[in-house]
């Protein structure tokens, strides 16, 4: 694939793009900065494009690839690791289920998703947020089909433990109160 074909494609992707990018930094700058590096690069090296390969997917890739080695670097920069604002979920928000118990879940289920280790936490986003096969997702971390089938599975084991124990003692509390 040639820049140009690629850089027809990129106005429709950026959506896409931005929300992933700002699903791994949690930061709006960060994620900005992320897309314009992912795509400066992909642009770059359109000509790696192989025929076959979905753009969107290969996008991913690279953003995925690009938010790997920043980490790396605040790492060794000794930067303070990923924070939860409240204020995200203005942008998660479902407009239809506006009611507190919903915006409850909603913050259960983020903070949940934020809890798990970071290789679990990207391919919940790739496959439950970003709706990706698993082979896509394997093609976008560069890991086996096997890989992400496991992470998943121990990601929702992990996710099931941390949502699951509140509704049961919600549970036991109403039976409780039932019987009195």
């Amino acid at each position: 694939m040639s820049g140009a074909d690629l850089s027809s494609l990129i106005p429709e992707m950026l959506p896409r793009l931005w929300a992933f990018a700002f699903r791994l930094t949690g930061d709006q700058h960060d994620a900005e900065d992320l897309v314009q590096r992912g795509c400066l690069r992909a642009l770059e090296r359109a000509h790696q494009l192989q025929a076959g390969t979905a753009p969107l997917s290969w996008m991913f890739s690279i953003i995925h690839s690009i938010w790997n080695n920043e980490l790396r670097a605040r790492s060794i920069r000794r930067r303070s690791s990923f924070e939860w604002d409240e204020n995200f979920l203005e942008n998660l928000a479902d407009p239809v289920d506006n009611d507190p118990e919903t915006r409850l879940m909603h913050a259960q289920i983020i903070g949940a998703i934020e809890q798990l280790p970071e290789a679990q936490r990207v391919v919940v986003l790739l496959i439950a947020v970003e709706g990706m096969t698993y082979r896509e997702a394997a093609d976008v971390l560069d890991v086996p089909i096997g890989t992400v089938m496991s992470r998943l599975s121990r990601a929702r084991q992990a996710l099931g433990s941390m949502i699951g124990t509140e509704p049961d003692l919600q549970s036991a509390r109403m039976q409780k109160d039932s019987l009195a």
